[in-house]
């Protein structure tokens, strides 16, 4: 994955680009392979002739490097979505650089855009030599130097050349929305390849990470980065919609929205990393999207902070025969009560760092708190966002985090003190309600839900939240991992074998549940073993194929490397 704190591009090591949406993540995409083979739209670039390639991240960055060995010689691709002298372009820049290493070998490219998934007719033509591609109201412009007489129909723009030793080519896409297109000069864009490079070293350098999993942490903080949008601080859940969880499944869903359900983990990851800069970013856009959109918290909101209301099916094949393929996402409107925890718990740990809350932000919170203590005994849809409701314990432990931060804040004078007799109160009644109500003596664990003995791999942020840190948590982990353990990998809850992949955070989240008990030594050598499920380019899926190993689900996944990050943190923490 490529991205300008703007949008992401997917390559893949054939030097296809399959995935693209312009101008912003969640846009609809201009490149849709991936999902719609044969009208999603792509572009490649390689050699014509059978290659082996190898991919990897340029040390320190996000720009991506593709070597293609043939028989007759090696050619480098550099592949990334530019910034500008002082931060992001105010147009979209993505930069192929082809750079001739050894011998010569022969290229090709082509550019077929595609209908955005059955939203418009694209067209292709030239104004003078430069290739023009219009895409409802979008307009995208090739950038050509050395690589051929560019080939056109209405449909399609391709060419071909040879690259020799020490030869630099250049083919990018420029693109703006219902605004004139900037041509900038090919040298010009190669400049600012290699100043994205530089950019991006100026930033990694800033990521605060030391000892056995170092690489493991800077590789997914910068993959965290790219799912940041610069102008808002918003994080997306991840680059793309619609991934399959399982393949053939119906498991396929958008992700291109912040949750709150990540927030918790977004600051814990970014403080310990210590990127401040993210850090207040993140927070005051969650806080002025939960103001704009109030009284109520909801589930995730729009990468622009609006509320996530519009969900759509669209009719195209979808990946490997997927579908649905869908546009938005259903469980906008699930009660997830576990999210006032989140929210409180993403407050506090900013609190924490010595900032303090603005008036109108503390009674806003207190009156949410609030709600809290009024629902907390209602049954939801719980974190797995199930149409099946439930007294899901995770739902109540997340209450229990929202009532215990709250009180803390409103000690420290940081949020209203009036209620926090109730606060401290409420906060101990589902405690005690927990123990009582989701503990399985026969199965010596807290369960899934009230009642249950069923096992969910979510109850294992027990001990992150503070929750439980003793026994009851250490034979909670030999249960989940007895039941929804494949070798390093866990399933999320009972029954999940049989319909998708093992979820790649809950592996992490085991790592940080066994520092928590003391059992450090076995939380060494999950952590060692969970590293590996990587792939190439170092880079985590939302699940994985416990057999063969495949990525499922949307991809990256920002989940799978926050926990990452932060079980590493955990295991280094020697306070």
């Amino acid at each position: 994955m490529i991205g300008d704190g703007r949008t992401t591009a997917l390559i893949g090591r054939d030097g296809r680009i399959d995935w693209w949406p312009v101008p912003t993540l969640d846009s609809p995409p201009v490149l849709a392979a991936i999902l719609d083979p044969d009208r999603g739209g792509y572009l490649a670039l390689g050699p014509a002739e059978p290659v082996a390639s190898t991919q990897t991240y340029v040390a320190g960055t996000n720009v991506v490097e593709t070597t293609h060995r043939t028989r007759t010689g090696t050619v480098v691709v550099r592949d990334s979505l530019n910034v500008g002298t002082a931060g992001r372009l105010p147009w979209t820049e993505l930069a192929r650089v082809i750079e001739g290493v050894e011998g010569q070998v022969a290229m090709r490219w082509e550019f077929v855009p595609g209908d955005r998934l059955r939203r418009t007719d694209p067209w292709v033509h030239l104004v003078g030599s430069t290739p023009l591609v219009t895409v409802e109201d979008q307009t995208l412009a090739l950038v050509l130097d050395g690589v051929g007489d560019p080939e056109t129909d209405s449909r399609r723009v391709s060419g071909a050349f040879d690259v020799r030793s020490g030869d630099t080519r250049l083919l990018a896409v420029v693109g703006t929305d219902s605004e004139p297109v900037f041509l900038p000069r090919p040298d010009a864009v190669v400049q600012r390849s290699r100043r994205s490079v530089e950019s991006w070293r100026r930033w990694s350098s800033r990521v605060d990470a030391e000892g056995e999993f170092r690489d493991d942490v800077c590789r997914s903080a910068l993959a965290l980065k790219l799912l940041v949008m610069e102008s808002t601080g918003a994080i997306a859940a991840a680059a793309t919609t619609s991934l399959p969880e399982g393949i053939g499944g119906q498991k396929n869903w958008d992700y291109r929205y912040s949750w709150v359900r990540d927030s918790s983990f977004v600051l814990d990851a970014l403080i310990r990393l210590d990127l401040h800069e993210e850090v207040h970013g993140a927070v005051s856009w969650l806080l002025d999207a939960i103001r704009r959109n109030g009284p109520h918290v909801h589930v995730f909101y729009s990468l622009d902070g609006s509320i996530a209301d519009e969900y759509s099916e669209i009719d195209v094949p979808g990946y490997r025969a997927s579908r649905p393929v869908r546009s938005g996402n259903s469980a906008a409107g699930q009660s997830q009560l576990g999210i006032y925890g989140d929210l409180l718990d993403t407050v506090s740990q900013y609190v924490g760092e010595g900032h303090v809350l603005d008036r109108g932000t503390a009674f806003a919170l207190a009156d949410l708190v609030e709600d809290c203590c009024d629902r907390w005994m209602q049954q939801d849809s719980g974190i797995w966002e199930l149409a099946e409701r439930h007294h899901y314990t995770i739902s109540k432990i997340g209450c229990w985090v929202a009532l215990d931060r709250a009180a803390h804040l409103a000690r420290i004078g940081q949020l209203p003190g009036d209620r926090l007799a109730r606060w401290e109160v409420t906060a101990q009644r589902v405690h005690d309600w927990v123990d009582e109500h989701c503990w399985s003596p026969t199965r010596q664990a807290y369960t899934f839900y009230a009642g249950s003995d069923e096992m969910d791999a979510a109850v294992l942020l027990a001990g992150r939240t503070g929750f439980d840190r003793g026994s009851r948590l250490s034979t909670t982990i030999d249960a989940v991992r007895d039941e929804l353990g494949r070798g390093p990998l866990l399933y999320r809850y009972s029954g999940m074998d049989e319909e998708e992949g093992a979820f790649v955070a809950c592996t992490f989240w085991m790592v940080d549940a066994m520092v928590r008990v003391g059992r450090r030594e076995e939380a060494l050598e999950l952590m060692r073993a969970a590293v590996k499920l990587v792939n190439h380019a170092g880079l985590l899926s939302e699940e994985i194929d416990p057999v063969s190993g495949e990525f499922l689900g949307n991809f990256p996944q920002a989940l799978s490397h926050l926990a990452l990050i932060n079980a590493a943190h955990t295991l280094g923490d020697k306070r």
